[in-house]
C-alpha cells in the first residue's frame, strides 16, 4: 500500500514539474514611466496576454527602466534575456526606414495613421527593421508630441533659437530642431527631469501622457501645442529570440498585440483632451503656429529623400493617404 502511494505521489511529481517546465516565461521590458500610454498599454497587453495563455506560458512586466533604457532593451532583445519591448524613437536609428515617422507634421490624426500603418509600415518599413535582427509583433502609440521650456512660449520656429530642447537618441529628431534653430540634446528620458530641473537642458517634446507621467509641469513653465510629430511606439522581440517560443504561444501573443490597438487608441485619443485640462492648471499652455514650423520643415523631407532609399516615395503615399 506504502508502495503504491509512494508511486502515485512520484508520478503526480513528474506531471507537476513537467507542466511547470512546459511554461514559457515572457519577459516584457520597457523604459516608460507609469501613467504614459506605453506603459498603460504594457499592463494591458500583459493582463490580457496572460488571461489567453494559461498554463502555456507567463508574461512578466518591467517597466520604468528597470531593465534597462531602450538602447540596453534593444541589446537584450538580440542576446534573448528579454523578449519583448516597446521601443519608440529610437527605431530610427535601427532602421532608416522608421524615419518617416520623425517627419514633421506628416501624420494628420490617427485616421491617417493606420492607413500608413497598412499601406507602409508593415509592407516597407517592418521588413527593414527585421533586416535588423528585430520583429515588430505590434504597431502601437506613444504620441503625438509637443514642446515644453522654461523660456518662452514657442509659436513659431524662431521662438526656439538656441533654446536646449533634449531629444530622443533620433537622428530626424536632432536634424529637426537643429532646423528650426534650437539646440538639441540627446538624453535618455529617464534622465530628463531632472536635467530640467538642475537647468542641463531648458526644454523638451513628448506627448502629453509622457509629460504628465514624469511630472514634467513641475519643472516646466510653458507647454506649446505644436504636435510636430506622431511617434509610434512598436511591440518588438528580438528575430531569432521569436522563433523559439513555441508556436500557439507566439500566435497568442500576435493575436494580444492587434486586439490592443483599438483599445489604446481610444484611450490615447480621450487622454489627450483630459490631459491639456490637466496640465492649464499648472503651466502656460499656447498653440504654436503650424504653418510657420510647416514650411521650416522643408529641407528635413528633402534630406530624408536623399538619405533613404524608399524615403521619397513613403513620404509621398503618406501625404496621398491624408485625403
Amino acid at each position: 500500500m506504502k508502495k503504491v502511494s509512494f508511486l502515485a505521489v512520484l508520478a503526480m511529481s513528474v506531471v507537476f514539474i513537467s507542466n511547470a517546465m512546459a511554461q514559457t516565461e515572457i519577459v516584457f521590458a520597457i523604459s516608460a514611466a507609469p501613467g504614459s500610454t506605453q506603459y498603460i498599454t504594457a499592463e494591458e497587453f500583459t493582463r490580457r496576454a496572460n488571461d489567453l495563455l494559461g498554463d502555456k506560458g507567463k508574461v512578466t512586466f518591467y517597466g520604468a527602466a528597470q531593465l534597462g533604457k531602450d538602447k540596453d532593451l534593444m541589446q537584450k532583445l538580440k542576446l534573448g534575456t528579454v523578449h519583448l519591448s516597446m521601443p519608440s524613437s529610437i527605431m530610427s536609428s535601427i532602421a532608416g526606414e522608421a524615419g518617416l515617422f520623425d517627419m514633421p507634421f506628416l501624420v494628420k490624426d490617427r485616421a491617417h495613421l493606420n492607413r500608413i500603418e497598412h499601406t507602409i509600415f508593415w509592407p516597407m518599413i517592418a521588413p527593414a527593421i527585421e533586416k535588423k535582427g528585430y520583429k515588430v509583433i505590434g504597431f502601437w502609440e506613444n504620441g503625438i508630441r509637443h514642446i515644453t521650456n522654461n523660456v518662452q512660449p514657442i509659436n513659431t520656429p524662431a521662438d526656439l533659437n538656441g533654446v536646449k530642447i533634449r531629444t530622443p537618441k533620433s537622428t530626424w529628431r536632432i536634424k529637426m530642431f537643429t532646423a528650426w534653430g534650437a539646440n538639441p540634446t540627446p538624453m535618455s528620458f529617464s534622465e530628463v527631469f531632472v536635467g530640467l530641473q538642475t537647468g542641463v537642458i531648458d526644454g523638451q517634446e513628448n506627448p502629453l501622457t509622457n509629460i504628465s507621467a514624469a511630472k514634467l509641469n513641475e519643472v516646466q513653465k510653458y507647454l506649446s501645442i505644436t504636435g510636430h510629430v506622431y511617434t509610434p511606439s512598436y511591440l518588438t522581440t528580438g528575430a531569432n529570440q521569436w522563433n523559439k517560443l513555441p508556436a500557439d504561444v507566439r500566435e497568442i501573443l500576435e493575436k494580444t498585440a492587434r486586439d490592443v490597438q483599438g483599445w489604446m487608441y481610444a484611450m490615447g485619443a480621450q487622454g489627450d483632451l483630459d490631459l491639456i485640462s490637466r496640465l492649464q492648471g499648472s503651466m502656460e499652455i499656447n498653440n504654436a503656429n503650424r504653418a510657420a514650423f510647416v514650411e521650416a520643415s522643408k529641407p528635413i523631407y528633402e534630406e530624408f529623400a536623399k538619405e533613404v532609399a524608399t524615403g521619397k516615395q513613403m513620404i509621398d503615399m503618406a501625404l496621398q493617404l491624408a485625403d
